[in-house]
């Protein structure tokens, strides 16, 4: 059974197991988190809860964690967590709203859905090609990238997603997937049943239909890259991916003034773009040097964002924003 974080982790560890929430919240008390209020935990419907709770050396806060019985719902998670997460919905609609017209009651939906947690180690596979999954996922935060598996194990990386991201929604309306999902570095991801969202759909076709048109974004972003890597110079191969990513991140409220952490490697840029692990370091060294970015360590820093389009040929309509965020 898979372990669930709610804060931050420690070192020895006390295991109890307990459905009331009072009886976890006394517990937490005794071990010395009385300011570990937001880390309560509440009752699981269906299923006894196990907690444990690690005692960390020094003056950091306890953890909390909880072990279900078969699946953590949203009603057993912090309410630090459940910030985060309503943060992401929060990102969602707005992506959605970029291109549909939401209703109260398809945010309502959205809000309502169920969910279930599962934190990705880097390069850990979210969903194998070939698989046929039952849930979609939402990322809550990190970043997942899809790609192509050839027989002899190289990789051809598609697209890459962000927080607030359904990168597996096409999942919803084909029977098998014909790529692969992955972390890029370590990233959280919540897990939506595609029985509840196909009912929501049916409840709310206006969403269904803006999830749907998302997919076609996704497809577009696929196009793009195909005449990104067969008809750019390296150089501005590169520029056109970051810039793509940034472009989305400050949409999506990601960026942090002119920089995104996007931890991808070098040899996972050469898979994305064609290119050898020289090439993709003449083409990162030629984009330094013209002061237009800089990417070290996994970290973009955009330094002239015109110029950087204009080197890319970066032209953001086949994203179909409606307020351009740059």
């Amino acid at each position: 059974m898979a372990i669930k974080r709610l804060l931050h982790s420690g070192q020895r560890l006390t295991s109890i197991a307990s459905s009331s929430s009072k009886y976890v919240q006394r517990l937490a008390d005794r071990h010395g988190c009385g300011r570990a209020a937001a880390a309560t935990v509440w009752r699981h419907p269906r299923a006894v809860v196990g907690v444990k709770i690690i005692n960390p050396p020094g003056n950091h806060w306890p953890t909390i964690f909880v072990t279900p019985a078969a699946h953590v719902s949203r009603d057993t998670i912090g309410v630090k967590f459940r910030e985060h997460m309503s943060k992401t919905l929060q990102t969602l609609v707005r992506k959605l709203n970029e291109h549909s017209r939401l209703m109260a009651e398809d945010l309502a939906t959205i809000n309502a859905l169920g969910y279930t947690i599962r934190e990705l180690k880097p390069n850990e596979d979210l969903i194998r090609q070939g698989e046929d999954p039952d849930v979609s996922a939402l990322v809550i935060s990190g970043m997942v990238a899809r790609y192509h598996l050839l027989p002899n194990g190289v990789r051809q990386y598609l697209s890459f997603h962000m927080a607030g991201d359904m990168p597996d929604a096409q999942a919803l309306f084909i029977d098998r997937m014909d790529h692969a999902v992955c972390a890029i570095g370590r990233a959280r991801i919540a897990s939506i049943r595609h029985k509840e969202l196909l009912a929501a759909f049916v409840r709310r076709p206006l969403l269904g239909f803006a999830v749907w048109r998302e997919t076609l974004i996704d497809a577009a972003i696929f196009r793009e890259a195909i005449t990104n890597n067969s008809a750019r110079t390296m150089p501005a191969r590169m520029a056109h991916l970051f810039c793509e990513l940034f472009y989305r991140a400050r949409a999506s409220g990601l960026a942090e003034g002119n920089t995104l952490a996007a931890p991808i490697n070098l040899v996972q840029l050469g898979e994305t773009t064609g290119m050898s692990l020289a090439s993709v370091n003449r083409a990162l060294l030629e984009l330094r040097v013209s002061r237009t970015m800089d990417f070290q360590r996994g970290r973009l820093q955009v330094k002239d964002w015109e110029r950087l389009v204009e080197l890319a040929g970066f032209n953001p309509g086949y994203l179909h924003q409606k307020k351009p965020p740059l």
